[in-house]
C-alpha cells in the first residue's frame, strides 16, 4: 500500500494539510504517514562563546524528538481519522524541508500546509513547501490554511 506523506508540525496549516490527505487516503486506500522533523537550532550552538559568555544548550535531542512526536499527536487530536485509514507516525532528525523530501521517496504524494506568507514572504523567509515542490520525488500538494 502506498503512503501519502504529510508534514505535521502541529500548526493549523498542518492540520488543514492532514485533513485533506485523510480524504485522499480514504479514496486511494493509502496509508497516512505523518512526518515531523526536529533539529537543534544552530543559533544555540557556540553562541555563548561568540558573545563572550559560556552557554550550553538546555534541551536535548530527546526533548526535541518528544516535541516532534507531540506535534504529530496535536495534529491527530484535531482530526477525525476513519478506522479504515492506517496512520504512521514518522519522526526524523533534520531540517523539515530535507526530511520531507527524503520521506517523499516512494510516496504516492507529499502534502504540506501553506502558512500564508505569500510569494514575497516565501522569497524573504524561505519556504518548506516551496522546497518540497522543487525537490520532492513525488507529486506535492500544498493545502492552504482554512481561515475561519
Amino acid at each position: 500500500m502506498a503512503d501519502i506523506v504529510v508534514g505535521a508540525d502541529g500548526s493549523p496549516s498542518a492540520v488543514s494539510a492532514a485533513r485533506w490527505a485523510i480524504e485522499e487516503a480514504v479514496v486511494r486506500g493509502a496509508t497516512l504517514r505523518l512526518v515531523s522533523a526536529f533539529q537543534t537550532p544552530a543559533a544555540w550552538l557556540g553562541m555563548g562563546e561568540a558573545l563572550g559568555a559560556s552557554m550550553t544548550t538546555q534541551i536535548s535531542d530527546e526533548d526535541l524528538e518528544a516535541y516532534a512526536v507531540a506535534a504529530i499527536d496535536d495534529t491527530l487530536a484535531a482530526l477525525d481519522v476513519p478506522t479504515s485509514v492506517t496512520v504512521v507516525k514518522d519522526v526524523r532528525p533534520g531540517h523539515p524541508a530535507d526530511v520531507l523530501t527524503d520521506a517523499s521517496q516512494g510516496a504516492l504524494m507529499l502534502v504540506v500546509g501553506n502558512r500564508g506568507h505569500g510569494d514575497i514572504g516565501s522569497v524573504l523567509l524561505g519556504s518548506v513547501g516551496l522546497h518540497c515542490v522543487h525537490h520532492a520525488a513525488c507529486p506535492v500538494v500544498v493545502v492552504p490554511y482554512e481561515r475561519a
